[in-house]
């Protein structure tokens, strides 16, 4: 039996993580989805096409690992194997956040060609989790955008199977997927992207 506290607590924390991305300009409109775990087997996650910055208990569902909707008739994210590969992978996940910035879908796509945005000497490495030295080298992998989720959902397990300490993804020419333990975690972990692919796209232009 689902925790009905727990399902509150996690709507309250997507809902208000709801308006604070779409009030950086991070989730416009009617993109992007985020969910949270409620126990082993279930997760709250958004439903499709609703607007992210008016966010109410109503815009919130849960589904199961399968992605299958619980007690509800209602239709989740059409990305929600994307979330629930992540929670099926990683059992400390208790966050996913998939933002539709400017900057992240622009540089995903001017890197065409590129399977990689590879990140090295930012101190704001640190700001994920196990990182510590800016010195290293963090990959963040780009995924080419498709309608078949399936297929994108079996490509990101497979390459996570392989490089687990990767804190996140881009689909290109779409948008940014990164997690956490909590929600804050994630949360932490969008606004430190946010600022390193920032700077990448930045000395693009510069440098060019």
């Amino acid at each position: 039996m689902l925790d009905a506290t727990c399902y509150a607590e996690r709507s309250q924390q997507i809902i208000e993580a709801g308006r604070l991305l779409y009030s950086r300009g991070w989730s416009p409109a009617t993109s992007s989805n985020y969910s949270a775990r409620i126990d082993a087997g279930h997760l709250a996650i958004t439903v499709s096409g609703r607007h992210k910055g008016q966010l109410t208990p109503e815009d919130v569902m849960v589904v199961d690992l399968a992605g299958r909707p619980v007690q509800s008739e209602r239709k989740a994210s059409a990305e929600t194997l994307l979330h629930t590969t992540l929670y099926e992978l990683f059992p400390h996940v208790g966050a996913v956040l998939h933002t539709h910035s400017l900057t992240a879908t622009v540089l995903s796509r001017l890197l065409r060609g590129q399977d990689a945005v590879r990140l090295r000497d930012y101190e704001l490495q640190k700001a994920f989790e196990g990182v510590t030295t800016h010195a290293l080298e963090l990959v963040v992998p780009i995924f080419d955008n498709t309608q078949d989720i399936p297929a994108l959902a079996a490509t990101t397990r497979d390459y996570l199977r392989a490089h687990p300490a990767t804190p996140g993804y881009l689909i290109r020419g779409h948008g940014l997927y990164t997690w956490g333990r909590t929600m804050a975690d994630s949360l932490r972990h969008v606004e430190a992207f946010e600022f390193l692919l920032a700077c990448e796209l930045e000395t693009i232009r510069i440098t060019r």
